[in-house]
């Protein structure tokens, strides 16, 4: 691992695993403050989440750091971004700033191999998010689905899955792709079962 300063995006929701790639609307002036101070140097922003309310809020842990692949400036000084997944991180320290972004001293998590799901499990993932997509009346291109690689598949429903944050954060925090494939199909029958009682939760 890597020990490295980022400047850090939280945002409830919004999940970035590496080789992913989350689009961004950014519009508040710190964070536009913090677009430009990216692209200046090394265009890499940590997106993590905020665990409850506060000022500063409270962050959780783990995030994962982007690289600002395509950018879009508008005259306003807005920015449409797509950061792509480089790595997680784990924060070690806060660092004391003069920027209106918030600014941590991280550590990097190494590139892993690939892994892969076994046959069952891509399986279960797949009968189980076209279950969870029918009943939500997602419409879904199946046929471009089945062509994803285990982690392309994984980690993108991952990301776009309507959990709260505490399911999401959890799911980043998967120590394997197998153990985030299980945990997905686990909170989808679970909002299954409880859909019509609003966003499900890990408590």
């Amino acid at each position: 691992m890597t020990a490295t300063r980022l400047s850090i995006f939280p945002l409830a929701g919004a999940l970035l695993f590496p080789r992913m790639h989350l689009p961004l609307h950014i519009f508040e002036p710190r964070y536009r403050a913090m677009v430009n101070d990216a692209l200046a140097r090394d265009r890499r922003i940590g997106m993590i989440q905020p665990r409850g309310e506060g000022d500063p809020v409270p962050l959780f842990d783990m995030g994962c750091v982007g690289r600002i692949a395509d950018v879009e400036a508008l005259e306003d000084g807005r920015f449409n971004l797509v950061l792509e997944g480089l790595a997680r991180f784990t924060i070690l320290r806060e660092l004391d700033v003069t920027t209106p972004f918030r600014q941590v001293e991280a550590e990097l998590e190494a590139a892993g191999e690939d892994e892969t799901l076994s046959l069952g499990e891509r399986a279960s993932l797949e009968i189980e998010s076209r279950r969870f997509a029918d009943a939500q009346g997602y419409a879904v291109d199946w046929e471009a689905v089945t062509r994803l690689d285990d982690a392309s598949l994984v980690n993108g429903i991952a990301q776009i899955a309507p959990f709260d944050v505490a399911s999401k954060q959890a799911l980043l925090e998967a120590d394997s792709l197998s153990g985030r494939a299980d945990l997905i199909v686990q909170l989808m029958q679970f909002f299954g079962r409880h859909g019509d009682e609003g966003i499900v939760t890990l408590q």
